[in-house]
C-alpha cells in the first residue's frame, strides 16, 4: 500500500507509469480498459462493489487506509492502481484523425478533465495536453473527465511547438482559439480534418503557438463577458466541429 500512496504525487506517477482512480465510476471505465492492476477496498466498500471486483486482486483495508489512498473530502472506500496508457502522438497520427483538442499550459486540473470530457463527447479523436500542462491522471484531472480519459487517448507533449508542428504535417489544419482573432468562428470553413488549440483564460495561447495556426479564430460573443475558459471555449468549437463533420 505505501507504494500505492506514493502515486499521488505526480513523480510518483511518472517513475511508476502508474496511477490511482478512485470511485466505482473511475474504476469501472478503467476495468474496462484492462488497466487495473489492484485495488484497496473497505469491506463496507467490498459489500457493494464486489460483483465489479471479479477479476482483479483486491485488499481489504481498514478506513482509515482507504483514507490515506483517498484525495476526496469523503472517501468511498474503493481505489484502484492502474496502469498508465502510454499511446503516442505518432501513434494518434498514424490512425488518421479528423478532430484533435490541443490543451497548451493548461495547469487546472478540473479544466483539463472537463475538456477532455467534452473531447470525448463530441467525437474528437485524441486530446493533447502540450507544453507544461497538468498531469492528466492527477485525481481532480481524473475526476473531471467523469472516465473519458479512458475512451479517447490523452497524450502530453512537453514541447508544443513539435506537437502542433507534427499535427499540420499529418494534414490537420491547425485553428488557434484567441479573443483577437482575425477570423470569426461563423466564418470558419470546419469541414475537414482540424486540430483546435486552446490556451488557459488567464493569459491566453503563447504567441508563438498561436502564429502557426493556419487561422486564429474568435468566438463571437454579443454579451459582455470578455472570455471564456478553456473548457468552455473546448466545447463551442468541437461542437462546431462535430456538426460541420456530421454536415459532410
Amino acid at each position: 500500500m505505501a507504494a500505492a500512496i506514493k502515486l499521488h504525487r505526480h513523480v510518483g506517477r511518472r517513475r511508476a507509469a502508474r496511477f490511482l482512480a478512485e470511485g466505482p465510476n473511475l474504476v469501472e471505465a478503467a476495468l474496462r480498459r484492462d488497466l487495473v492492476i489492484e485495488v484497496f477496498v473497505t469491506e463496507a466498500a467490498l459489500s457493494r462493489f464486489e460483483s465489479m471486483l471479479a477479476d482483479v486482486p483486491v485488499h481489504v483495508v481498514t478506513d482509515r487506509a482507504a483514507k490515506a489512498l483517498s484525495d476526496t473530502v469523503t472517501p468511498v472506500g474503493l481505489v484502484a492502481v492502474c496502469e498508465a496508457p502510454s499511446t503516442s502522438l505518432n501513434e494518434v497520427l498514424a490512425d488518421r484523425p479528423r478532430l484533435v483538442a490541443v490543451a497548451a499550459e493548461i495547469s487546472e486540473p478540473g479544466n483539463a478533465g472537463t475538456l477532455i470530457r467534452i473531447a470525448d463527447a463530441m467525437g474528437a479523436d485524441a486530446v493533447v495536453l502540450a507544453g507544461n500542462s497538468v498531469d492528466p491522471y492527477n485525481g481532480k484531472c481524473l475526476r473531471a473527465s467523469a472516465g473519458s480519459i479512458f475512451a479517447v487517448p490523452v497524450v502530453s507533449e512537453a514541447d508544443a511547438g513539435a506537437a502542433v508542428s507534427a499535427l499540420g504535417s499529418a494534414g490537420l489544419r491547425v485553428l488557434a482559439t484567441t479573443v483577437d482573432g482575425e477570423v470569426s468562428l461563423d466564418d470558419t470553413d470546419l469541414s475537414g480534418p482540424t486540430a483546435w488549440l486552446f490556451g488557459p483564460e488567464s493569459h491566453g495561447l503563447p504567441a508563438e503557438l498561436a502564429a502557426m495556426a493556419a487561422h486564429r479564430v474568435r468566438i463571437p460573443m454579443s454579451g459582455g463577458a470578455e472570455s471564456l475558459n478553456v473548457a468552455a471555449a473546448a466545447a463551442i468549437c468541437l461542437y462546431q466541429s462535430a456538426k460541420a463533420h456530421r454536415a459532410g
